[in-house]
């Protein structure tokens, strides 16, 4: 604790405001582009294993995003049970689901955006709240999907516009990621939006022996910046997590 309230102090706090800064946990829920990569030699990275590097060592990040998962099969091979039984009392619970809920051919991961995704989503703010927590909504981050006129495909956008409609009747907060990002990539542009997601040469990775261009998961850099985003909408909305924000740029 004495190491906390150093670092608090050498970040600006006062005596009294660092004092103040009680530990949180906030857990992490959602798939591939949110989750951590343990294998640091492949440059794919989930925003939320930098999220950390913009948050005081008082608030822990839990993460329990996984990849390949939606709504529904994160519920049912007993992800969410296993979070619920972790979850303490005052804790807060960040949800972010889309990409693979798209998916229309795989009956395990597919939920309508109009219908079993909210339903899903419903679900789990009912839980978190049952047991004294509080809930938090994002949309999915932007695919790097460009049109061949420039533009870019925002193909999960209904999947933000139902986690949105869902975070406001149930008045939770918030944060439009995909907004964000779909914004970032469309002013870059795709040649310069690359570096913000995964590109491997051939002939350097045993998975992938011809190279590989993924326009879904994340780089250093893409992680890094998402997380960005997500810590610059704490401040702005001025949500109670925003104490613990202790920089913007890494």
């Amino acid at each position: 604790m004495k190491y906390l309230l150093m670092l608090a102090l050498s970040l600006g706090f006062t005596q009294v405001q660092a004092s103040e800064i009680k530990p949180l946990k906030l857990h992490l829920v959602g798939d591939s582009t949110m989750s951590d990569k343990p294998n640091l030699a492949y440059p794919e990275r989930g925003w939320g294993q930098l999220l950390p590097q913009f948050l005081l060592p008082q608030l822990t990040v839990v993460n329990h995003a996984a990849n390949g998962r939606s709504t529904r099969r994160f519920l049912n091979e007993g992800r969410w049970q296993l979070l619920l039984s972790e979850l303490g009392r005052g804790d807060y619970v960040l949800i972010q689901f889309g990409h693979n809920d798209s998916k229309q051919s795989d009956p395990a991961r597919y939920a309508a955006f109009d219908s079993d995704y909210q339903t899903f989503l419903q679900q789990f703010i009912a839980d978190v709240r049952q047991r004294g927590a509080t809930p938090m909504l994002a949309s999915s981050i932007c695919r790097r999907n460009f049109a061949e006129d420039g533009s870019l495909k925002r193909d999960l956008a209904d999947y933000a516009n139902a986690a949105a409609q869902v975070a406001k009747a149930a008045e939770v907060s918030f944060f439009d990621l995909q907004q964000h990002s779909c914004g970032l990539w469309q002013q870059l542009g795709k040649d310069a939006s690359q570096p913000y997601f995964i590109q491997v040469p051939a002939g350097l990775y045993q998975k992938f022996p011809d190279g590989k261009v993924d326009n879904t998961h994340l780089t250093l850099q893409g992680a890094s910046k998402i997380a960005q985003f997500f810590v610059q909408e704490l401040k702005k909305q001025q949500h109670p997590l925003a104490n613990y924000v202790f920089r913007e740029l890494l």
